[in-house]
């Protein structure tokens, strides 16, 4: 057995160079666009109860609005991913921050349900790489050693965003009709979109991987894509972390509904009540991430454990809490389940970073968010609402926290192969260093 060198699982630290200080200012300004493509993707949720009225929609017609944008995330988030990865992270954030505000802008204006439909598919199609070359930035500005933290910190960004799309949805719906919940959304968006180019500069965020890809030759860009799938903890990474959030996006999307429903609350209290229950889930994100960096400082495989543990934990405490009667207990056991059901989040992020290029990041994270949406964001909400017109969506949420025991399964086969699979990424690397500069002695 090979000697075990703990900074060996670090990966690369892209950080040199950069002023802490503007590192944050990149982080906020990044994390608050977040926050808008959350609040223009989840303001739909707290305004279901209105559509389905007005429009006579089903549950599975709800779903499928909701989850149209998912998909179309998952489908293109490799694409537009790699592409921002080639010719330029910052605009490609900006351009599609302006698509997803004025396609939500167009939701405001539908008429009926393929209009909404058509302008939640442009949605989908703004946010598809957001959150993927977002963190992308996000982890090449600060130290390797906080990546479980940041990315959690950052994913957290999509609850929060889902806590104010669904409690300012909920509220101005009910005060000035559905219509105007989704303009106030895309209002907000255009204008951080607009501001945000104007302060990140490309230059100033990845000095490095600019000197090296005015460097590189197109064969030897070509290598670090295989480190995109090239280990098993790294696909399990990534199917661990959708399975995952099968559960917390479920949760998340038909909470209102279930609270109009169940709990007889408005659209205004069951979005002010979900909102509450998504701020748990987005805390126990930066709360988990901060833990995993913390007791795995020097053993980076611990944060695989705490993933599993996560896992486990949400399927027993969801369970529960989706077995008992409607009232305030219930309520609060789902608040403690959702506070670590997305805890995953971090220890996935960091193993995707440890174990993928540093300049193909943007790339790792997008089939992150592919694994993301087509195994839970987009399925969760789709499967859950077909399985409701079936038998009803309290025993829907009864079934839905199981899916959390394959995560864990799938995370444990993960921990088994991590270490050889480090240790193999990293000779491959010397042995790749090694032949670039025997290449360049006889040129």
């Amino acid at each position: 057995m090979a000697a075990y060198h703990p900074t060996a699982d670090d990966g690369e630290d892209t950080s040199i160079g950069i002023p802490r200080r503007y590192a944050w200012i990149v982080f906020a300004l990044t994390f608050g666009l977040l926050i808008s493509d959350y609040m223009s993707r989840q303001v739909l949720n707290a305004v279901f109860p209105l559509l389905k009225g007005e429009w006579a929609l089903s549950d599975s017609q709800l779903g499928l609005l909701s989850g149209i944008v998912a998909l179309m995330v998952g489908l293109l988030t490799f694409p537009l991913s790699l592409l921002a990865d080639r010719f330029g992270r910052v605009k490609s954030l900006a351009f599609m921050a302006v698509l997803w505000s004025l396609a939500t802008l167009g939701c405001a204006l539908a008429q009926d349900y393929q209009q909404m439909f058509v302008a939640r598919f442009l949605v989908g199609v703004g946010e598809a790489a957001y959150g993927s070359v977002g963190i992308a930035v996000v982890v090449s500005v600060f130290p390797r050693e906080m990546r479980a933290t940041l990315s959690g910190a950052f994913i957290s960004g999509g609850m929060f965003g889902s806590v104010l799309g669904m409690a300012l949805g909920g509220v101005m719906a009910q005060h000035f009709g559905w219509r105007w919940a989704f303009a106030g959304m895309a209002l907000f968006g255009l204008a951080l979109a607009l501001l945000y180019p104007v302060i990140v500069r490309e230059a100033k965020i990845a000095p490095r991987r600019l000197a090296d890809a005015a460097s590189q030759a197109a064969l030897k860009a070509q290598r670090p894509l295989r480190t995109l799938y090239s280990s098993r903890s790294v696909l399990s990474a990534y199917i661990g972390s959708g399975l995952q959030l099968f559960v917390g996006g479920t949760v998340i999307v038909w909470m209102p509904s279930y609270l109009n429903r169940y709990y007889g609350m408005g659209t205004d209290k069951a979005g002010a009540v979900s909102a509450i229950i998504v701020l748990c889930s987005g805390i126990g994100m930066v709360l988990c991430g901060m833990l995993s960096d913390r007791l795995c400082r020097n053993r980076p495989d611990r944060k695989i454990a705490l993933a599993i543990a996560y896992c486990l934990g949400s399927c027993l405490l969801l369970s529960l809490a989706f077995a008992l009667p409607v009232g305030s207990a219930q309520l609060v056991m789902i608040c403690l389940g959702m506070l670590i059901a997305a805890g995953t989040s971090g220890p996935a992020g960091a193993m995707v970073a440890n174990l993928t290029h540093y300049t193909v990041h943007g790339t790792a994270f997008a089939t992150l968010t592919l694994a993301n949406n087509l195994l839970g964001l987009a399925t969760g909400p789709l499967i859950t609402g077909k399985v409701s017109d079936l038998i009803g969506l309290d025993n829907a949420f009864q079934l839905v926290p199981l899916v959390s025991i394959a995560a864990a399964a799938v995370f444990f086969y993960a921990k088994r192969h991590y270490h050889n699979d480090m240790a193999r990424l990293q000779g491959e690397g010397v042995e790749e260093t090694a032949t670039e500069a025997a290449l360049e002695a006889q040129s």
